[in-house]
């Protein structure tokens, strides 16, 4: 298989495969290099996959792409919505919502 994510330490790089694995973040394929380390990658950074149409028509210059941006959405809103359900009491001293100030001494002379 062709490693085919351009910031991935084996771009380019044609390996076997060995196996496949799956775990709370999706699929993996075990490749091996030739030195026999295994590398878990998901199918989407090899040959398996077609390139996504985003990073062909970023041409490898987009950061991000649309559909994680709209999951990392989706997360920061599920956060916030449990943060507000959550009973004051609950918050502990260290938590951000939750600070002490600190207020100075005065001199010290």
């Amino acid at each position: 298989m062709l490693v085919t994510h351009q910031f991935h330490p084996l771009f380019g790089r044609q390996l076997r495969c060995v196996g496949k694995r799956s775990n709370l973040q999706g699929d993996r394929l075990l490749l091996q290099t030739d030195d026999g380390a295994i590398w878990p990658l998901p199918p989407q950074w090899t040959d398996l996959v077609s390139i996504d149409p985003e990073v062909v028509v970023s041409n490898g210059r987009a950061l991000l792409l649309v559909s994680n941006l709209m999951d990392l959405a989706s997360m920061v809103e599920h956060l916030c919505c449990r943060l507000a359900t959550r009973p004051r009491a609950e918050c502990k001293d260290n938590y951000a919502a939750h600070v002490k100030g600190i207020m100075p001494l005065g001199d010290l002379e």
